[in-house]
């Protein structure tokens, strides 16, 4: 685990390399980090991460010091310890991670995912049939919303001028729509608030919150979401001239661009569905893994097709080309 107010001291391999001056393939064939005395991994799972200040003992050959002794609420679990404290499976944890209340506290260190001591602990799943206001997740799993879902964005931006400190127990309360559609639905409106706010004032995710009003402990996921949002609409104008492209070519019925997509807080993604005579049903964008094919146009964000270019901004005609000659 990462011992609370600890994560700005870990490391990773790499980092370990670049601490001992040599590059990070020449560390792992020395086998040096699986020595006997190399300070153990804060991690279980497959990236491991170390502790700078053990580490740095270590290399100065000191005494390496304990970590913090003690369990507290903050300290960050990986996949495999979430799982332990709650005697499930890493399977099971890996279903549970995803309900919004637990998935809006993860922490990405380096890539791996973690989560408070005190979220892994306390959360309690949704009980089906759960009455609105009960506490226990609003509405029944699977029954339907009030409210159309296009008009929930505004709905919510009243309910949000009203009170910036709202709730999605709130949001459930009022609307009558379940309380994972209530807690993505105000995420969204308020990254997208404050994304407004940072390009237009030019201010960080920090100021904007403030700004708007929201309690810092209800925003950890929204900064994170209006940073990529912002990332989403620069985007927009290099994927107006891709949808140009492909329509001019025949391959797509609009040539209207496509619109970003946050499936992660942290990612930007967009889908062009194309023609059927089109090389493939669908072409998938992402700003940190480029451009691919897909052979769903249903699912085209979890179907599998051909990786066109590592390039998120590969030039519409050398993009074509490649499409062409998946």
């Amino acid at each position: 685990m990462i011992r609370a107010d600890r994560q700005h001291l870990v490391l990773t391999l790499a980092d370990v390399a670049a601490r001992r001056g040599v590059a990070l393939q020449t560390l792992l064939n020395s086998g040096a980090h699986r020595a006997a005395d190399f300070p153990a991994p804060l991690t279980t799972g497959r990236t491991r991460l170390f502790d700078a200040d053990q580490i740095d003992a270590h290399l100065d050959g000191r005494p390496v010091p304990p970590l913090p002794e003690g369990e507290r609420d903050d300290d960050l679990l990986d996949r495999q310890e979430a799982a332990a404290l709650r005697g499930m499976t890493p399977q099971q944890w890996d279903t549970r991670r995803k309900t919004p209340a637990v998935h809006e506290h993860q922490v990405l260190v380096h890539g791996v995912e973690h989560w408070p001591r005190h979220v892994v602990r306390d959360h309690a799943p949704a009980r089906r049939g759960a009455a609105p206001g009960s506490g226990r997740g609003g509405r029944p799993r699977g029954a339907g919303d009030q409210i159309p879902r296009d008009v929930l964005p505004a709905r919510v931006d009243e309910l949000l001028d009203a009170d910036p400190a709202l709730t999605a127990a709130r949001v459930t309360e009022a609307l009558g729509v379940h309380r994972d559609t209530a807690t993505a639905a105000l995420l969204d409106r308020r990254a997208h608030r404050m994304a407004d706010l940072m390009e237009h004032q030019d201010v960080t995710a920090d100021q904007a919150a403030a700004a708007l009003g929201y309690p810092a402990g209800q925003t950890r996921r929204a900064r994170v979401l209006a940073a990529a949002v912002l990332r989403g609409r620069a985007a927009r104008p290099y994927l107006a001239r891709v949808a140009q492209a492909l329509h001019a070519r025949g391959w797509t019925a609009t040539e209207a661009p496509p619109a970003v997509q946050h499936p992660e807080d942290a990612e930007c993604v967009a889908v062009l569905l194309l023609e059927p005579a089109a090389p493939a049903p669908a072409l998938v964008w992402c700003e940190q893994r480029g451009w691919r094919t897909a052979t769903s146009r249903r699912h085209p964000l979890s179907s599998p097709g051909a990786r066109l270019t590592t390039d998120p901004a590969a030039p519409p005609a050398a993009l074509l080309d490649a499409l062409g000659g998946a």
